[in-house]
């Protein structure tokens, strides 16, 4: 029998590396489906938490905050399009992308943790945010996701208009900042096995497979 395996995965809507994280992650755990019965949480982390209503730039944003060329940005970016294409993700990115508020999304995902669409909703999300090129911090368009993964979008619009999941969720992230969680995509497997990166799937098998070994040992 497969055994049971906590992964905590901790990213951000707004982090294309955690888009090719989860793909590489879920391609691993399709070919591990014998050895490994995968019990997944999602969350919350923001990589820009001050970021404004309406965001800024892509482009704009990368050559002010890691001080480098548009040009190497562009490169970069093309870079990471080609590797979320590997997972079979679609990133439309391009100069004229914008980057966006997520607390509201991540409020989102912890309200459909408690409806088991978590992961449905999560992945939906990353849609909206890189291959619709959506604003995934516009209640209209988190309602529309949330109705599309097939949660109550009445009930998905009471929480956007309330401060229900707030604390939750600035709860859930001073927690993982507490355990060292510095960058995005972090992977933690029962609680004390840490991957780290948007490793690609044969990565994410060899370290599950060792993982799953010396649990059984």
């Amino acid at each position: 029998m497969p055994q049971k395996m906590k992964i905590d995965f901790v990213s951000d809507i707004a982090c294309p590396w955690c888009v090719i994280g989860l793909g590489g992650l879920e391609q691993a755990l399709d070919k591990l489906h014998d050895v490994i019965e995968p019990e997944i949480t999602f969350h919350p982390f923001e990589l820009n938490p001050n970021m404004a209503p309406g965001g800024e730039n892509t482009v704009e944003h990368i050559v002010a905050k890691y001080r480098i060329p548009a040009d190497e940005a562009r490169v970069n970016r093309e870079r990471i399009k080609a590797r979320a294409a590997a997972v079979g993700f679609t990133m439309n990115t391009s100069d004229a992308s914008r980057i966006y508020n997520t607390f509201d999304a991540h409020r989102l995902i912890a309200w459909a943790g408690s409806q088991g669409k978590q992961h449905a909703l999560k992945r939906q999300l990353f849609t909206v945010n890189f291959t619709d090129q959506t604003d995934p911090g516009n209640h209209d368009t988190l309602v529309a996701a949330a109705e599309k993964v097939g949660l109550d979008p009445v009930e998905a619009r009471a929480v956007l208009e309330s401060d229900r999941y707030v604390e939750d969720v600035r709860r859930d992230e001073k927690l993982w900042q507490s355990r060292g969680i510095t960058g995005v995509p972090a992977v933690i497997v029962n609680d004390q096995y840490l991957i780290s990166g948007g490793q690609p799937p044969e990565e994410f098998e060899r370290q599950l497979r060792q993982i799953a070994a010396e649990s059984a040992a």
